[in-house]
């Protein structure tokens, strides 16, 4: 098969890196890819991920039979819809389905339906009403951006100050774009949190093995808020008993509600969520691959992607099986100096290739670009340095060991990814 994979961050060159282990696979193109994803695919530098006339036209040219579309803003967009109507196959959710990220309130309105366990939260669109009822409260909440904001567009706020400030920065100042026309401030929930992604076909939910990410920038959890600075696979807090919980009360009936909606749900379905003392509780759904949950799910599973991905866009889930190594994995994001504020781009990068090199390490690339043989800096996380080991220790333990091989100016990186598993797993 010819497959096109869209977006160029550092899940796309996990997702390249696994697809190109697929023995059907003929050709694999990444639009517009990074200097990683051109380790094992044609990269289309001139075609954006959002570019939807330049994808259409390209997958009209080059007979391509498979499209797979990795970021949230094109899915939002309805760029499955488009390919699905050239009678091309994409693995990937409608725009209708994709709201489930990308509309944040239209999110608590289906768990609500469904009675799915989630935050007590309330929805506004005007910033003075939405501090007024702060004010009232006066107790901790969280602040969110009801739209897409690439997992920035959260603010945790212990006092009403706090909330206010944020209010202030998403609707009025728009740090996060037309993302925070509408804010939605939820009742703070405590307890570890989880990642529970599957696939699904409209009809079947394969659940994925659990991961857990940590999105604070700092050590010990602390600092702003970011897409994510490292995850691992599996984890401790999720127990089968509680895997089988998370599929019946959470999965299974949100599946269902969308299907009332008259919505076909066919692609990843990214649950996050809380452990707390009451049970498993949504914190966001997303309509695609985690990043950097992907990361380190790629380097365990074994069963062939691209079938899997198949089974799923033809709508025959229930006859795939998905091996994984029983090794957990480790990924560490090293960051550019300033993220997830304003950070400089075009640092030289060394030590990449003396990483990879270590077995059962892999550095999957980010925010990267070439330049002649040179790879720099472009993006706020750069690199996912991701590890397997015989125990998470040991994963961690390799994972930082190729981190030290590799140096740009002012790389950031969390010391302490996968300290709750440490010991356990």
């Amino acid at each position: 098969m010819r497959v096109l994979l869209i977006g160029n961050g550092g899940r796309e060159h996990a997702l390249a890196w696994k697809l190109a282990d697929s023995p059907r696979v003929t050709a694999l193109y990444a639009a517009p890819g990074n200097p990683g994803t051109a380790q094992v695919a044609e990269n289309l530098p001139n075609i954006s991920a959002n570019d939807f006339d330049g994808i259409t036209s390209f997958v009209r040219n080059n007979t391509i039979d498979f499209v797979v579309i990795g970021p949230e803003d094109p899915l939002a967009a309805g760029l499955a819809d488009r390919i699905l109507g050239m009678g091309v196959k994409v693995f990937g959710p409608t725009r209708d389905a994709a709201r489930v990220e990308a509309d944040k309130w239209f999110a608590k309105e289906l768990m609500r339906q469904q009675s799915i366990p989630t935050a007590e939260a309330r929805s506004f669109t005007d910033a003075s009403a939405a501090e007024e009822y702060v004010r009232r409260r006066d107790e901790p909440v969280v602040v969110k951006a009801a739209g897409l904001a690439k997992g920035k567009g959260v603010s945790v706020c212990y006092r009403p100050a706090d909330a206010i400030e944020a209010i202030d920065q998403f609707m009025r100042k728009r740090v996060h774009g037309d993302a925070g026309t509408r804010v939605v401030i939820e009742e703070l929930m405590t307890g570890p949190e989880c990642s529970i992604l599957a696939f699904v076909d409209r009809r079947n939910i394969y659940l994925m093995e659990p991961s857990q990410d940590h999105k604070p920038v700092d050590d010990g959890d602390t600092g702003p808020m970011t897409g994510g600075m490292g995850a691992y696979s599996p984890t401790p807090v999720v127990t089968d008993a509680v895997l089988r919980q998370i599929e019946r009360d959470i999965l299974v009936p949100a599946v269902d509600g969308l299907v009332r909606e008259g919505i076909e749900y066919k692609g990843v379905l990214y649950a996050g969520l809380m452990l707390t003392p009451s049970g498993p509780s949504v914190l966001e759904f997303n309509c695609r691959f985690g990043d950097p949950e992907t990361q380190p799910l790629m380097m365990r599973l074994k069963s062939d992607l691209l079938e899997v991905m198949l089974a799923v866009a033809e709508g025959r889930l229930e006859h795939a099986t998905l091996k994984w190594d029983p090794r957990p994995a480790l990924c560490v994001v090293a960051a550019s100096r300033g993220y997830p504020g304003k950070y400089p781009s075009g640092v030289p990068i060394t030590g990449i290739d003396k990483a990879d090199s270590i077995p059962d390490v892999k550095v999957f690339q980010a925010g990267t670009r070439a330049d002649g043989k040179r790879i720099l800096t472009d993006g706020g996380r750069v690199l996912g340095v991701t590890a397997l080991g015989t125990t998470t220790a040991e994963a961690q333990r390799r994972a930082y060991q190729a981190m030290s091989q590799i140096q740009f100016d002012g790389m950031h990186y969390r010391r302490d990814i996968g300290w709750r598993a440490v010991g356990k797993t």
